[in-house]
């Protein structure tokens, strides 16, 4: 027999621990190993005369921060926003590797650098998308949707060393939206792309519309994938067909349902662009969405050969590249595309021819709640927040991925965490699923 009262008595003991831990939280320095500096997109002066640039262009629905050198939030804002950024590429690096600065100034001889960093108007978005577009050989764009766990400057250096990694000459434009930068996150970031999709597709119109523009990639990583697809197909519906000029559309890892990826495709029509479907069976973050959505398949992680997905893709002339035996530098197997040599100057081979991008530093919180089975379903719940707080009081990474959650759940009185652990049942609480106490 189970004593319930002395499990009770046991986990509200843990909680009211718990909460000391998060309260000591705010006497921890930032400045532990792991991570990198904040404010890296603050301007440096100096520069390497070997070092590369890019310039991009961004579009974004982030709310603006207030901090110095982080430009933008994972919140949502009313509307659009645009900037300017440049980066500088260090000349000696792996590729498919961001070189985080390790303090502030970064040097730009051995770090990424950013150069410049304004803010735009509409109008001024849109003339330095003209003038880049003239510059490129075969006017051309690209378009890079990042996935989930990234914030804004995660994006930004990202998108970088994909644009300096894979060669293209195109004028690469990011889009980048309201994503908090925490496993915990998770819901919040998938509405987070669903907010974003109408000006995805106003994008989309404006480069289809736009006669100097010739010819369109896009790229999307995770979760960025369904802000694409949804895009594209909201626009295929409105317009009747896709434009021809959308030729090639690049699906990397792609945090969509395969049953929703059937009917996207098809009310896209027959004219559609060429589809190149990036995969990895061991992906071990499209296994943790797999859990949080119902064991329902990931597309990101098929196995291409099986039955029925083999037919289908071909059916809807679907290339597919299995990254399965890739080895990753990330530990989730999650950002293989932008981190492989090989696959990220593929890339650039095919947008020619026509990037964990989780980069948010993993901690050890993050691996507990991917890795461990059945807590998926406690993602942005108390539940995960028991698995994270322990391991955040030593663990800078996981301080700073859900200090947003921490700070919220410290504000809570013991009672009303007591109270919360109460309305738990015993077998919730022994095989940590529950979603109690979560608000």
């Amino acid at each position: 027999m189970i004593n319930t009262n002395t499990s009770i008595e046991r986990v509200a003991s843990f909680s009211s621990c718990l909460r000391g831990m998060i309260l000591c939280l705010a006497l921890i320095s930032v400045s532990g190993c792991g991570g990198h500096p904040k404010g890296v997109l603050t301007p440096v002066a100096e520069t390497s005369a070997d070092a590369s640039r890019v310039e991009m262009l961004i579009t974004t629905t982030r709310d603006r921060s207030e901090v110095p050198g982080e430009m933008f939030t994972g919140e949502r804002a009313r509307t659009p926003a645009f900037a300017d950024i440049t980066v500088s590429i260090p000349p000696i690096r792996k590729v498919g590797e961001v070189a985080w600065p390790k303090k502030l100034p970064p040097n730009p001889a051995t770090d990424f650098a950013t150069l410049k960093a304004d803010e735009l108007t509409m109008t001024e978005a849109k003339d330095w998308l003209n003038a880049s577009v003239r510059k490129s050989p075969d006017q051309s764009v690209l378009v890079f949707i990042h996935g989930f766990n990234n914030r804004f400057e995660d994006s930004v250096y990202r998108f970088a060393q994909i644009v300096h990694d894979s060669g293209v000459k195109s004028a690469p434009v990011l889009v980048t939206w309201p994503s908090r930068g925490s496993l915990l996150a998770y819901g919040y970031d998938r509405e987070s792309t669903n907010y974003t999709r109408n000006a995805l597709e106003s994008l989309f119109q404006y480069l289809a519309a736009d006669e100097e523009v010739k010819d369109v990639s896009i790229l999307a990583h995770s979760m960025g994938n369904w802000l694409t697809l949804e895009a594209l197909r909201q626009m295929a519906i409105r317009n009747g067909r896709l434009p021809a000029k959308f030729k090639n559309v690049m699906l990397a890892a792609p945090d969509v349902d395969v049953d929703v990826f059937r009917s996207q495709i098809e009310d896209m029509g027959n004219q559609h662009p060429r589809f190149t479907l990036f995969v990895s069976q061991d992906d071990k973050a499209l296994a943790f969405s797999r859990r949080v959505w119902g064991d329902i398949p990931r597309l990101g992680s098929i196995d291409p050969e099986q039955a029925p997905y083999k037919q289908e893709l071909a059916d809807h002339d679907i290339t597919v590249i299995d990254l399965t035996k890739v080895r990753a530098g990330d530990s989730m197997h999650h950002g293989k595309f932008a981190e492989s040599p090989q696959v990220v100057q593929l890339i650039g081979a095919r947008i020619s021819e026509g990037q964990t991008l989780t980069d948010s530093k993993m901690g050890l919180g993050d691996h507990l709640i991917a890795g461990t089975t059945g807590v998926a379903a406690a993602a942005g719940s108390a539940a995960g927040l028991i698995l994270t707080a322990p391991v955040a009081v030593v663990d800078q990474a996981s301080r700073e991925n859900y200090a947003h959650h921490l700070s919220g759940l410290a504000g809570r009185s013991g009672a009303e965490q007591e109270i919360a652990v109460k309305n738990c049942t015993s077998k919730q609480r022994l095989e940590s699923k529950s979603t109690c106490g979560a608000r």
